[in-house]
């Protein structure tokens, strides 16, 4: 089992930035990529950007130049530092993890809410 606990949502005006964090607990060895995830409302959850334990990084190409994805292995952590946001950057951003057997696990989410 992994849990994974978000913080670091809120709300922002458009041009601001936040910080994500996603701390893992559990069988964390086994996680092989970490990633963000949203679901804004009435849209399907789509891919942010993920990073793998060798800290290779892929980013959506709407955030790309925008969104750093970062991991701290030491403190079992993956970070999203999202800037110049934008109001359609509004959803609920997921962390997830991924272990080598392909199971994944999610957070629970943190809502992120940008003001135009």
């Amino acid at each position: 089992q992994v849990q994974l606990v978000e913080s670091g949502g809120g709300l922002v005006q458009a041009g601001g930035s936040l910080r994500l964090s996603c701390a893992a607990s559990g069988i964390i060895f086994s996680i092989n990529v970490m990633g963000w995830y949203r679901q804004a409302p009435g849209k399907q959850r789509e891919l942010v950007a993920t990073i793998t334990v060798g800290r290779s990084t892929n980013y959506a190409d709407s955030v790309k130049g925008r969104f750093t994805i970062s991991r701290d292995n030491a403190k079992n952590t993956v970070y999203l530092q999202m800037n110049s946001l934008k109001p359609e950057d509004t959803a609920v951003y997921y962390c997830n993890a991924r272990l080598g057997t392909g199971r994944g696990y999610w957070g629970q989410g943190t809502q992120v809410t940008v003001s135009s």
